[in-house]
């Protein structure tokens, strides 16, 4: 008998305008047919001796009130109200993950959601392959706006999704594929970690923390680490709710060790590889408009290795969702620390990070979010204005928007002048703005030490000067994980940061 991915279901959202991937698993040899009536679309395949089967049918447009049927000899399935429009991909971390329900103004949005023409389809966040697992694929469904079920959906991706729908004027599915804590190196295969030597270190932690250990050890390690982090959080949860300010320094001291994220092994979702496999691969290769990706906090720790895994993630993605020029839309780090937190620009690195992958990779987009960020909170509550950065990326890439409405400034070049450098500004035409007194610009000499610069507006354009720098020969701006963001364009989106040399 066979059966389908478990991302086909009823309410079922498919890319409209392209070839469509219907695929799933059965017995090899078995003869499967799928039809989408409605359309008269129609094809039949075998499946393969590794128990896999596939089938593409022809584009199509946009539209609803479709039929999805799958049939053999053995067994027979109907899937009802499915749906033609554009399907966007939301991997990432916490910050992806974030659900509306939390959000500043979510509460607001969930009245209104059912006007909203978004579907959504949660891949289940269990990456420990057992029965549990096979359970939680078997009930994820994709779900249609509610109070009752969007609450629970990414906030950013709702948000860009609701943006993009009223300006298409079609249905705008999310596929949520994301998981909170998790590294880069967690949605790559083992083969790319091996190949590349960024990766290296990740299996290496993995190996040292591992090695001796059963697999049966290794569960119940985790299995005890759970029971403990439930009791923990709930000790920690009561803490804030007496004195939301509370310090970190106060909450472990009377909540205990903050275990988290566990210990490390085969029931870990944090191991290499782990969310690749058990959350990524169960939709392999679903038909995407293009992927929103918001992630990179958790790999601060290695931050000179991130743009190396951050391409080869683009590459592989591309490569599995089988589309070389799949469009996929970044979004940088913000502003953020906390106030124990040592100032060592790691996230400032992650940025640059994303910002190369973004530069030198094609289809790519950018939302910089500097402005974004909270003082002592990684999960900024308001995501509105990443949800409208997203959508403006969308439609940069996949749906005419020019570069000038969907971008702020870019650093586009610049020119040493006598004691300072001029920076010049793509998507500037109007010019920039400072919010407040212009800060975090630096300059450098040959020394490599940097100081405070002074910055003065020349239309598309930025004097930066310093009397501590005689002979600049580096500048830089918000090189910081945390700082006040002063610049902006014209449509209100901050200039991105940047470090240059000559």
């Amino acid at each position: 008998m066979f059966s389908l991915a478990p991302i086909f279901t009823d309410h079922l959202l498919l890319q409209r305008n392209k070839n469509i991937a219907i695929f799933g698993n059965g017995t090899p040899g078995e003869q499967i047919t799928v039809s989408i009536p409605e359309r008269n679309l129609s094809a039949i395949c075998t499946v393969a001796i590794n128990g896999k089967w596939r089938v593409t049918l022809p584009s199509t447009g946009a539209g609803m009130n479709c039929t999805l049927t799958a049939s053999s000899t053995e067994n027979h399935y109907v899937f009802s109200d499915i749906a033609f429009g554009e399907v966007w991909l939301a991997g990432g971390q916490s910050n992806m993950e974030f659900m509306l329900q939390n959000e500043k103004y979510g509460q607001a949005e969930l009245e209104k959601c059912e006007e909203s023409n978004v579907r959504y389809f949660q891949v289940p966040r269990n990456t420990f392959q057992d029965e549990a697992y096979e359970a939680d694929l078997e009930k994820a469904c994709w779900e249609l706006p509610s109070k009752e079920t969007a609450g629970t959906w990414s906030a950013a991706a709702y948000l860009a999704a609701k943006e993009l729908a009223e300006q298409l004027g079609v249905t705008v599915g999310i596929i949520g594929c994301n998981f909170g804590g998790s590294s880069v190196s967690c949605w790559l295969p083992e083969s790319d970690l091996e190949d590349i030597s960024a990766g290296h270190a990740y299996l290496e932690d993995y190996q040292r923390e591992t090695e001796g250990k059963t697999d049966e050890e290794m569960i119940a390690e985790y299995d005890e680490y759970l029971v403990y982090y439930e009791q923990w959080s709930k000790k920690m949860e009561k803490c804030y709710r007496e004195d939301g300010n509370m310090s970190w320094d106060e909450i472990i001291r009377r909540c205990g060790e903050n275990k988290w994220p566990g210990p490390m092994g085969i029931k870990s979702p944090y191991r290499p590889s782990g969310m690749y496999h058990a959350m990524l691969q169960p939709i392999l290769p679903f038909t995407l408009a293009g992927v929103f990706y918001y992630q990179g906090e958790n790999d601060d720790h290695r931050p000179d290795t991130y743009e190396t895994l951050l391409r080869q993630l683009v590459l592989r993605w591309r490569t599995d969702f089988e589309n070389d020029n799949l469009p996929i839309v970044l979004v940088q780090l913000p502003m953020f620390a906390y106030a124990d937190t040592p100032e060592n620009a790691s996230w400032s690195k992650i940025r640059l990070a994303q910002y190369r992958v973004f530069h030198f990779m094609r289809e790519m987009g950018l939302v910089v979010a500097l402005d974004q960020g909270e003082f002592g909170n990684i999960h900024p509550i308001n995501k509105h204005a990443i949800g409208h950065r997203l959508a403006l990326q969308a439609a940069y890439l996949s749906y005419g928007l020019s570069a000038e409405s969907a971008f702020g400034p870019l650093m586009q070049s610049f020119t040493p002048e006598a004691h300072g450098v001029k920076v010049f500004f793509s998507n500037a035409k109007d010019g920039l703005e400072f919010h407040g007194e212009p800060e975090l610009f630096e300059l450098a000499g040959s020394d490599g030490i940097y100081y405070s610069a002074q910055a003065e507006i020349d239309g598309n354009a930025v004097y930066l000067t310093s009397t501590e720098v005689v002979n600049p020969t580096a500048a830089r701006y918000a090189w910081r994980n945390y700082g006040a963001v002063t610049l902006y364009g014209k449509n209100g989106i901050p200039v991105a940061p940047f470090i240059i040399h000559w």
